[in-house]
């Protein structure tokens, strides 16, 4: 699946830029710090003890994750019948059909490779007297041999699904998956011979991916929780849940990025099979600080900063040292504040 490459937006260095201009914007002048000032600013905001999160936004893509092909396996004849894109698959509901013989979903981490039958013994019996039980059927020991029980089993299976009862089960008679999964596409077509990809699947569960500049790397670590800004929704929360090891190249004008998966929770995901997301992630926090409006900070001609103070229908200007913007505020701190004091912003 092709996801959005991370873009970086510089959001303190335009508000750096903005507040540069302030001062002429009527909220005082920008060199010198003179004791009070007759004109009052034309509105005020509070000064906040509060805790300041900035973050870095990323661009992503909401989506289901990357593809992964579903092989025949073996399996020989006419594709008669391929699951739709966007159908759930669970343990025991049929995939595709081959020659009209049903081709189930088993569940495991191994794919059929060999017949299994009576006098076979190892992990992938487990694996299939596993399915087996699961699926509601008995009379069995799940264990790494493939017993006469175990054969009666797979007879009594085969006969629900309408197909030949042999009490053996040969590569191609059934595709493995983790668990259930859901369609993505479908690589064969009905009417052909089946042989190699007959589609591909993704997870049931919708996920944010992330194509993330390699820099920006030290930010994002598995179990990190983040923030999801989705098309027309509420942010939701979110939590990276795989974090790439292997970096691709871009291209002459592009960085060099690391897969990044987001899983997201709570609110409203909409009905979106993919869509372009932005995902906020925390470059630093700062607790129990003072902070105020980005606008309230006066440009001085030292290069430094000041505020406004308000106070008994008169005004002041303080100069202070600045720390984390985020969210539309900024730290302050020095000039005598304190929370609850009046400082001046634009209307």
């Amino acid at each position: 699946m092709n996801r959005a490459r991370a873009a970086v937006t510089a959001g303190t260095a335009v508000v750096l830029a903005a507040v540069a201009g302030l001062a002429t914007a009527g909220l005082g002048g920008g060199g010198g710090t003179p004791a009070a000032h007759a004109t009052l600013p034309p509105a005020t905001a509070g000064v906040e003890r509060t805790t300041l999160v900035e973050t870095q936004k990323v661009d992503g893509t909401l989506g289901y994750g990357d593809a992964t092909a579903a092989p025949s396996g073996g399996a020989q004849g006419t594709c008669t019948w391929i699951a739709a894109p966007g159908r759930v698959l669970a343990r025991g509901d049929v995939a595709y059909r081959v020659d009209g013989r049903k081709v189930p979903v088993l569940y495991g981490a191994l794919p059929i490779y060999r017949t299994l039958r009576d006098g076979v013994t190892g992990p992938d019996v487990r694996q299939l007297e596993r399915n087996l039980s699961a699926l509601g059927y008995t009379g069995f020991t799940v264990d790494t041999t493939f017993s006469a029980a175990t054969a009666a089993a797979v007879e009594e299976w085969q006969e629900d699904l309408g197909l030949t009862e042999n009490g053996q089960v040969k590569p191609g008679d059934a595709v493995v998956t983790r668990g259930a999964v859901r369609v993505a596409e479908r690589k064969a077509q009905v009417g052909e011979r089946v042989g190699g990809t007959v589609f591909t699947y993704t997870g049931t569960s919708r996920v944010v991916s992330v194509d993330l500049d390699v820099q920006y790397q030290r930010l994002v670590r598995k179990g990190a929780g983040v923030s999801v800004e989705l098309p027309g929704e509420p942010a939701l929360k979110g939590r990276v849940t795989s974090v790439g090891k292997v970096a691709t190249k871009g291209g002459q004008d592009d960085p060099t990025t690391i897969p990044v998966t987001v899983a997201v929770s709570g609110g409203r995901i909409g009905a979106y099979d993919k869509a372009p997301v932005k995902v906020y992630l925390t470059t630093g926090e700062r607790r129990n600080v003072l902070a105020v409006p980005v606008g309230a900070l006066l440009a001085r001609g030292d290069g430094g900063y000041a505020v406004q103070v308000v106070q008994g229908g008169t005004s002041r200007q303080v100069p202070v040292e600045t720390g984390v913007f985020a969210g539309g505020r900024v730290e302050v701190s020095g000039g005598g504040l304190a929370a609850g004091m009046k400082v001046g912003v634009p209307s």
